[in-house]
């Protein structure tokens, strides 16, 4: 009887070492988490908001886990950098802080169309058929024609086609403003967009234009009909065009 009174209290003395041994070195590991090192993305500059990310403006930085933002870029592999490329600021980052999933938005309507409008230019939205528009990408080249009708020198009026500008880049095409996509994201995109489509006929093309360029083709949208030509990978030359006429052709 002694040795089962003796037996309880040794059992309980053991179970009690156990529970005490696993929470000293759980708080030891945990400790031990707090203070590995981990390597994120920060701000190489201050970025304003609405600035498109790419890896030129990001750096790596090592820090104890313990002060990493909770939804902050961990770089595990050199690929990782590349995760923050066409996402757009949604708020300031000064510079050294770290780069959080919830500070950049992807490059979308949502985050305007002014992020991708180069210095001195201004982003001109230009309607345009739908079947054209699937086309043309963003990136691309193209030439705006306007045919209108133009009065001769016997007041007689002609009709005719005048190339207007050159070498213009496109900046979006409908809602798609060269943000990349999943398999998944696409084909979800791709699915609205035709919902979209159903309803009408026309969809938005935006350029990239000075403003004496933006004058005329708004000008011109007014005076005559607008046609839009894709120019080749990598053709950006410009040449002195003549307006085109029925009359100029039969000669």
């Amino acid at each position: 009887m002694e040795k089962k009174g003796m037996l309880v209290p040794m059992l309980l003395a053991m179970a009690a070492a156990a529970i005490y041994w696993w929470v000293l070195t759980s708080k030891e590991r945990a400790l031990s988490a707090q203070h590995e090192r981990a390597v994120v993305l920060a701000a190489r500059f201050d970025l304003p908001a609405r600035t498109i990310m790419n890896v030129d403006l990001v750096e790596t930085k090592e820090i104890p886990r313990m002060y990493m933002e909770q939804d902050a870029y961990e770089v595990k592999s050199q690929s990782d950098i590349k995760l923050i490329t066409n996402l757009v600021t949604a708020v300031r980052v000064p510079k050294g802080n770290q780069i959080t999933q919830s500070a950049l938005v992807s490059l979308s309507p949502e985050a305007g169309l002014s992020v991708k409008v180069p210095p001195g230019y201004r982003g001109c939205v230009l309607p345009l058929e739908n079947d054209l528009l699937r086309l043309i990408k963003p990136g691309d080249r193209v030439d705006i024609l306007v045919t209108f009708d133009a009065v001769m020198g016997d007041n007689r009026k002609e009709k005719v086609t005048a190339t207007i500008l050159q070498n213009v880049l496109v900046l979006g095409v409908g809602t798609n403003l060269g943000q990349g996509l999943s398999g998944q994201q696409a084909a979800a995109k791709a699915k609205a967009e035709a919902a979209d489509e159903a309803f009408s006929e026309k969809a938005a093309l935006s350029l990239a234009l000075n403003p004496q360029e933006a004058q005329y083709l708004s000008l011109s949208q007014k005076q005559g009909d607008i046609s839009v030509v894709v120019r080749g990978l990598g053709d950006v030359e410009l040449h002195p065009m003549e307006i085109a006429s029925f009359k100029r052709l039969i000669k």
